[in-house]
């Protein structure tokens, strides 16, 4: 019995081996017969193409951090006077440029390459004075000269500016309303002086300084449409070079406000005083006013070279402004830019291939116009601060809180919301952007002759009074504008 039930057991083990033996035989035939150095080969394929995946990724990513890094280091080269030249293309120089474009067509290009050097010169002078002194253009002129002559001065630039800066916010607010016509334009310009004023405000001036750096690249849009536009190249370069003048008022208007919204009563000072405010970022003096720098020959010539890119760049929107409304507006027969739905026709081309051209225009208009008005605002009514905290002796400064410089934040308040309550006078927005460049041309005269003098005070400056290239130029401007704001006054009384 016990042999028989050996036997079963044996036979039951043998079956198992048999089935395990199968299994075996299917799953081997259901997987590929690989040997050992193919294996290694299809692993060593997979681990290459997870290397060169992460290579790549990598890459991208380097590309991405020094395109960034690279961005951020140019806008690190920066200083005042890129900030000055891209808040001269403030709304006001838009609508004056685009008037110049559409009235006389490429007629007052030849002006670009003439402003510029005295453009430059002008504000290096300032830039000077206030790096060198540690101060403030007003606050200068009442060491140099008795409060009658500063007061005066401060009070004209109160006036322009404000004007400048109620001009301004009301094409901010109209531009707005061709994109979202149902808003209203009392509850839109409100909310621009209101963010305006937090951000002069609240925001730390190293971080309210690279706010103002990046508004500068709205002003690209009508580089672009420039390139889009062309036009006769002959007939452009030509008129570059070669002056048009007229003998009619129209033309001398708009002479006068081409140099006024170029070479503005705001940028002086403004300059000036961002340059004095470098000064205290670099802790060489405690706050502005208060003591003498120490500057070196090298300093100097970083801030001519960034005044004089600065300008450059002013003055490359400007070209761009004019060449672009004169091939779509004038070329058209539109002279007059009443509103500022037609000043956006002129960046129609731009985008005159995509659907709904016109509002995708309008678009880009509004917001190169919100974009320089955020910049402009704010360097128009600090540039009224510097000047009256100068004027009286009070602290000033955007690198200090309100509570440190109440008189200098409130004096920026007080014009910005003033500004805003000549929008709800029955005038024109882009007429009275215009109107504002005229006065800023008028007002710049007597200022101008004040900073020739300061800019060549040895008392003041030492040896770094202005050389004989500077006197020139600065007196060329001097003379220029005097005689343009005379030919304007002769003009108008006829």
């Amino acid at each position: 019995m016990s042999d028989r039930k050996e036997e079963e057991k044996t036979a039951t083990e043998n079956e198992k081996e048999e089935d395990d033996n199968d299994k075996e035989i299917d799953s081997s035939s259901e997987e590929p017969i690989v040997d050992g150095n193919t294996k290694t080969t299809v692993e060593e394929g997979r681990v290459g193409d997870d290397i060169e995946e992460s290579q790549a990724e990598e890459h991208a990513e380097k590309i991405s951090k020094r395109s960034s890094s690279l961005l951020k280091s140019i806008f690190r080269i920066f200083g005042p006077g890129v900030i000055t030249g891209a808040s001269d293309d403030d709304p006001s120089g838009i609508a004056t440029y685009s008037q110049a474009g559409a009235q006389f067509g490429f007629g007052m290009l030849w002006m670009v390459l003439f402003l510029y050097p005295l453009m430059t010169v002008v504000q290096e002078m300032c830039a000077r004075i206030g790096l060198v002194t540690g101060s403030g253009l007003a606050g200068v002129l009442k060491k140099r000269h008795s409060k009658k002559i500063v007061y005066p001065i401060a009070s004209l630039l109160l006036i322009a500016n404000t004007i400048n800066i109620g001009a301004d916010i009301g094409a901010m607010s109209a531009s707005v309303r061709l994109i979202f016509p149902q808003l209203p334009f009392v509850l839109v310009s409100l909310a621009f002086v209101a963010l305006i004023l937090l951000s002069e405000i609240l925001v730390p001036y190293d971080k309210y300084v690279k706010i103002l750096k990046y508004l500068t690249l709205s002003l690209f849009a009508y580089v672009a449409t420039t390139i889009i536009v062309g036009g006769n190249l002959q007939q452009i370069l030509v008129s570059t070079i070669l002056p048009h003048i007229e003998f009619n008022a129209n033309f001398a208007m708009l002479f006068v406000a081409v140099i006024g919204t170029t070479i503005s009563p705001y940028l002086f000072f403004w300059q000036a005083s961002e340059e004095a405010e470098e000064d205290v970022a670099k802790k060489k003096i405690k706050e502005i006013g208060k003591g003498m720098p120490k500057v070196s020959k090298k300093e100097v010539k970083i801030m001519r070279a960034d005044v004089m890119l600065g300008m450059a760049f002013s003055l490359l929107i400007m070209y761009a402004i004019m060449v672009s409304t004169a091939g779509t507006l004038h070329a058209n027969g539109i002279t007059d830019i009443a509103t500022a739905d037609q000043a956006a026709k002129a960046l129609e081309p731009l985008v005159k291939s995509f659907p709904n051209a016109g509002e995708i225009a309008e678009t880009i208009f509004a917001l190169g116009i919100i974009g320089t008005g955020l910049l402009a605002v704010p360097v128009l009514a600090g540039s009224c601060g510097y000047a009256l905290s100068d004027a009286f002796g009070w602290r000033q400064g955007l690198n200090r809180k309100f509570g440190q410089a109440k008189h200098f934040y409130l004096i920026i308040v007080a014009s910005t919301i003033i500004g805003l309550w000549i929008n709800f006078t029955n005038i024109d927005p882009i007429k009275a952007l215009i109107y504002t460049a005229v006065i800023n041309g008028i007002v710049s005269v007597p200022m101008l002759f004040t900073i020739m003098g300061i800019a060549n005070d040895k008392k003041i400056l030492g040896d770094m009074t202005n050389k004989r290239l500077s006197n020139v130029l600065g007196w060329i401007a001097f003379i220029i504008m005097s005689i343009s704001v005379f030919i304007l006054f002769v003009t108008w009384a006829k």
